[in-house]
């Protein structure tokens, strides 16, 4: 146990700036860390096999992670007072605990998509709230995986895994590299490429006989821009969701619940 008197603490590194999105998602992937954010967070981190190298929280929150502090006698635990963790912290720990976790190796997209039957590909959305809520919909409506352009937001950014509940623990994901290739592959290995995208011959997703399908994968693209042309041009089909008349489309979180839904693996392939 460490007591914090002071925010200069050397061993409190790991929990400065927090707040900087920008920072943060530079520096913590080089530095093989994460951050989770939530006593329900941290025990789900550590639930999927993943290990801390610190815990940081007030006193007040030890009895609810005293089971997984014991799990790890060797981790130290930086506890300070609510405005100590917060100058450090550079926010109010409104869920009482973080952790920083050692970041688990990256998979490769051959490991991701080896035994999958529905994956869901995300185009260059940086939202962390919407890239939260895709993963969280895929886990819980039994996706197999989740695929990444480069340049998506980072999964394990705590605002992610908060938003997730911790789905990003539950699913395996991969960046993909070129986008352009990854669905090449997709398509080489068997799988139907489905875009989320209002075009002039997209179909209504409950007229596409999902079920028919052993193997799919759904494209969603960002907010603005939706999926880009040059992932349209590889998609197989393009598809949207019927709306009422004078609203054009649901926001990209909202949307990927009501796909992943419709288009999920249902056994009869």
């Amino acid at each position: 146990m460490v007591h914090l008197e002071n925010a200069d603490d050397p061993r409190v590194a790991d929990y400065v700036a927090l707040s900087d999105a920008a920072l943060r998602q530079k520096r913590d992937p080089e530095q093989g860390i994460y951050i989770a954010e939530s006593t329900n967070v941290v025990k789900r981190a550590i639930g999927a096999g993943h290990t801390p190298r610190s815990f940081f929280l007030t006193e007040k929150w030890l009895p609810k992670l005293s089971e997984e502090i014991a799990r790890f006698p060797e981790v130290p635990v930086l506890m300070g007072s609510p405005e100590i963790l917060k100058e450090i912290a550079g926010f109010h720990l409104h869920r009482g605990a973080l952790a920083a976790m050692n970041r688990p190796a990256p998979l490769s997209l051959e490991e991701v998509i080896a035994n999958a039957r529905r994956i869901v590909v995300i185009e260059d959305i940086v939202e962390h709230t919407n890239l939260g809520a895709i993963f969280r919909s895929a886990a819980g409506l039994n996706f197999d995986a989740v695929l990444i352009s480069e340049q998506c937001a980072d999964p394990l950014y705590r605002r992610s895994i908060r938003v997730s509940m911790g789905g990003v623990f539950q699913i395996p994901w991969a960046r993909t590299g070129p986008l352009d290739k990854a669905l090449t592959q997709l398509k080489t290995s068997g799988f139907t490429v489905a875009a989320m995208e209002l075009t002039a011959d997209s179909i209504d997703i409950d007229s596409f006989n999902a079920g028919s399908l052993d193997k799919l994968a759904l494209v969603l693209g960002t907010e603005g821009a939706g999926v880009s042309e040059s992932t349209l041009k590889l998609a197989d089909v393009a598809l949207q969701i019927p709306m009422r008349a004078g609203v054009d489309s649901l926001n990209v979180a909202a949307a990927s619940s009501v796909a992943m839904w419709e288009l999920r693996y249902r056994g009869t392939a």
